[in-house]
C-alpha cells in the first residue's frame, strides 16, 4: 500500500504560538530557602506522576516528556518510511495535561503523537491497528490523540470538538470510548457519523447528554482544534493520519499515513534499541 492510498492531505496554514515565559526572581537568606523548598516538592510530585485524572485528560505521570527537542530520525536504524520532506518534528507542541493520553507516560519508553480526523477512512483503518500496537506493547507505549480535521471532511471539526467535550465532562476514559465508538461506526470521508448522534452517544458513554450539547453549541473548542491541527502542521504533518514517534531522550521519527502494524513496529523497535 503505497503512502499516496494511506493519506489524507491538506495545505493547513502555520500558526505561531509565542509563550513568553515570566521571569523568576529569587531572593537572599529565607525567602530563597522557601522558594528552593518549594521547588524541590515540585519536582518530587512530578517525578512520582502527577494525578490529573480528575481532569478527565491523561493519565499519571508527565515526568521526562518535553524536556528534550525531538529531531527527525536521531535513532540511525529508523530508516524505513522516512518523513516526508519538509517534517521539522523539533517544532512538535509539548506534551501536557491538555493532552488526550491512552496508556501511562509514567512508565512508557515511547509515545505515539497521533494526528487524526475523525471522518478520514484511512484514520479509521490505522486507528485499529494503533490500538492493536497498544496491546501488543503493553506499557512500553503511549498514545496521544491530536486532532487535524481536514477541510473537506464536513463532519470532522465538529466530532473533534464533541470529544474534547466528553473529555471534560466525563474524562479520559470516556474520551477514549467515545473516539473508539466513532471510528468503529462511521463510514467516513465527511459525513460517515451523523452530529445528530454525537449526544447520544455521549450519553451512551456515560456522559450527561444535556450538559454535552450545551458545551458542544458554544463552540468551547473549536480554537483548541485548531491550534492542534496548526501544530501538527509546524511538526510536518501534511496530511492524515499522521503519528510522530517519540522517545524521552528526544528521538523521534514520522509515520505519514495508514502504515502497516509491521511498519509501525519496525519504527518503534528501532527507537526502543
Amino acid at each position: 500500500m503505497t503512502e499516496e492510498k494511506t493519506q489524507e492531505t491538506v495545505k493547513a496554514e502555520k500558526s505561531v504560538f509565542d509563550a513568553i515565559p515570566s521571569k523568576t526572581s529569587f531572593f537572599v537568606g529565607l525567602v530563597a530557602g522557601v522558594m528552593a523548598f518549594a521547588t524541590l516538592g515540585f519536582v518530587i510530585l512530578v517525578v512520582q506522576g502527577l494525578d490529573l485524572s480528575k481532569f478527565g485528560l491523561t493519565g499519571k505521570g508527565l515526568a521526562g516528556w518535553g524536556t528534550q527537542k525531538p529531531s527527525v530520525n536521531a535513532n540511525a536504524n529508523a530508516n524505513t518510511n522516512a518523513p516526508a520532506a519538509g517534517a521539522n518534528i523539533a517544532n512538535l507542541p509539548p506534551i501536557t495535561g491538555a493532552d488526550m493520553v491512552r496508556g501511562d507516560l509514567s512508565k512508557a519508553k515511547l509515545v505515539m503523537v497521533e494526528y487524526s480526523d475523525y471522518e478520514c477512512p484511512f484514520c479509521k483503518t490505522f486507528h485499529t491497528t494503533l490500538q492493536n500496537i497498544m496491546k501488543d506493547y503493553g506499557t512500553d507505549v503511549a498514545w496521544i490523540y491530536r486532532d487535524f480535521p481536514l477541510s473537506f471532511h464536513q463532519n470532522a471539526q465538529k466530532e473533534a470538538e464533541a470529544a474534547k467535550c466528553v473529555a471534560e465532562l466525563g474524562g479520559k476514559d470516556a474520551f477514549w470510548k467515545f473516539t473508539d465508538a466513532i471510528y468503529s461506526r462511521t463510514t467516513s470521508n465527511g459525513t460517515g457519523f451523523a452530529l445528530e448522534k454525537l449526544g447520544p452517544l455521549a450519553k451512551e458513554v456515560g456522559v450527561n447528554q444535556a450538559k454535552f450539547q450545551t458545551c458542544l453549541d458554544s463552540g468551547k473548542f473549536a480554537s483548541k482544534i485548531q491550534e492542534e491541527l496548526a501544530g501538527g502542521s509546524a511538526a510536518g504533518v501534511d496530511g492524515t493520519p499522521g503519528t510522530i514517534l517519540l522517545t524521552k531522550d528526544g528521538r523521534s521519527d514520522l509515520i505519514t499515513g495508514a502504515q502497516s502494524a509491521a511498519t509501525v513496529k519496525s519504527k518503534i523497535d528501532a527507537l526502543l534499541k
